[in-house]
């Protein structure tokens, strides 16, 4: 059931497929891979937001950002590498988080917020530190998505435990 609940939070709704707005980058060529799932897009710039928080994006990071993009979104490593390009174009061109995160809040249900705290805080602590920008751009990001601070606090605890720290 949990691992159900985690697999749902970066599953796309049906009524979202229709609200996919075409992805600078994306070839519409025939033959061309497909426009990454917008919700999938738009987690994955805030995972990259937080993981360039610090001004750094260590071999850490990118590998566990690879692995959550293998895992939750069940992506291949070349799909999941390609969603991360998009997304790293995407987070350099955006002047707030406001696009993301209001697609987050109108798709994603408590549990799913959790589990993407959940995975804010595992980037975080990927390679070893916790920069006071990381801490913030976390919160900052965990109250965009409404998500009160003992959803956090569990949440950071929760990814500390996975981490080993």
């Amino acid at each position: 059931m949990l691992l159900d609940a985690i697999r749902s939070l970066f599953k796309t709704p049906p009524d979202s497929a229709s609200a996919a707005t075409p992805t600078p980058g994306a070839d519409s060529q025939p033959g061309a891979a497909p426009p990454p799932d917008p919700l999938h897009l738009a987690a994955c710039v805030l995972l990259l937001e937080v993981a360039h928080a610090d001004g750094e994006f260590s071999e850490g990071e990118r590998a566990h950002l690879e692995t959550v993009l293998a895992r939750h979104f069940s992506l291949s490593p070349e799909m999941g590498r390609r969603l991360a390009q998009i997304a790293e174009e995407e987070r350099r061109r955006s002047i707030d988080h406001y696009k993301f995160t209001s697609m987050l809040q109108q798709s994603y249900d408590l549990g799913q917020k959790m589990v993407l705290a959940e995975v804010m805080w595992g980037l975080v602590l990927a390679d070893g530190a916790i920069s006071s920008h990381e801490q913030v751009m976390t919160r900052k990001i965990a109250n965009l998505l409404d998500l009160q601070p003992g959803y956090l606090s569990q949440a950071k605890a929760s990814a500390a435990r996975k981490a080993g720290a």
